[in-house]
């Protein structure tokens, strides 16, 4: 039977109908969030500054919240794609098949704890356990921006929530890695080791080549989950409102996503407009940071076929 005759089948038409509505309804599912944020953010946009939280411009108000979640999730893709990309190699190229197994398992389990688990995690044992750590690092780098102190005696600093939202995305970009890295031909791989390359160089000249693109997608899915995590940096952070890149002090900048968990119940009026224009810009962030995961994934897939 020819391909036009199959595709005439009721069956495949009803399949391309439903994968059609699918992605059409997200469309407009996104269209609906994207113009609702509009509409209810506009009135903040366009309101006189004496109206405006503190008299502050929208600007001057939203720029701490965007540090703050750049900063946290900037320290939070740093040290969880090199813990991503390690678990993803060792689970599918370096572990014996029921230690894999298992390691995949409880590595794929961290996605399953909810937020506040990790926020209440954070502040009861990450963070105290963190403090004589943060006061070495004040002492003796503190000339480093980063490590200016003083540092906090509770540790609920901007470095451990980074920390923790680096173990809460670790699950997702390791899974991603781990399933492309175990798609990577096998004909490629053996190739590689009987031209005398070890295992290792197998892995640097073959597997992470090939699954490069994996790992970006993967990071990006990670980005976004940090981006927007809410529960535990509200939890965690000892929020003051500043700028700085101090990572170990008791003055931290907050979040998007957490200033509005902590601002809304309590706001009406133009200040509800207000916190649904910092939405617009958590929005705004994510949807440019996968843009632009896209955009490398597409050129290294062409760069691949040619």
């Amino acid at each position: 039977m020819s391909g036009s005759e199959a595709r005439r089948r009721p069956g495949d038409r009803a399949f391309h109908g439903l994968a059609t509505g699918a992605g059409v309804l997200i469309l407009v599912v996104l269209a609906g969030v994207a113009g609702f944020l509009v509409s209810e953010a506009l009135p903040a946009i366009t309101a006189p500054v004496a109206d405006l939280p503190d008299g502050e411009s929208l600007t001057r108000y939203v720029w701490p919240l965007v540090f703050g979640t750049v900063l946290s999730s900037a320290i939070a893709i740093i040290l969880a794609v090199p813990m991503a990309i390690a678990v993803a190699l060792f689970t599918s190229h370096l572990a014996p098949r029921p230690i894999s197994m298992s390691v995949s398992y409880v590595t794929d389990l961290l996605a399953a704890i909810p937020s506040i688990i990790y926020g209440i995690w954070g502040i009861a044992v990450l963070g105290p356990a963190s403090v004589p750590v943060t006061q070495w690092l004040a002492d003796h780098f503190g000339f480093i921006p980063l490590f200016e102190g003083p540092a906090s005696t509770t540790g609920r600093t901007m470095l451990v929530a980074g920390m923790v939202l680096a173990l809460m995305i670790l699950p997702i970009i390791s899974a991603v890695a781990r399933e492309v890295f175990n798609q990577t031909p096998k004909g490629l791989q053996e190739s590689a080791l009987a031209l005398g390359a070890t295992r290792w160089e197998m892995i640097r000249m073959v597997v992470l080549p090939f699954g490069r693109s994996a790992v970006v997608a993967g990071s990006m899915l990670g980005l976004g989950r940090a981006l927007g995590e809410t529960m535990a940096v509200t939890i965690i952070l000892s929020v003051s409102g500043v700028v700085t890149f101090d990572l170990i002090s008791s003055e931290n900048p907050s979040t998007i996503a957490a200033n509005i968990a902590l601002q809304f119940p309590e706001s009406s009026g133009l200040d509800v407009n207000v916190l649904i224009a910092t939405g617009l810009v958590l929005f705004a962030i994510t949807l440019a940071v996968n843009m632009a995961a896209r955009t490398i994934i597409g050129r290294r897939e062409v760069a691949r076929g040619r």
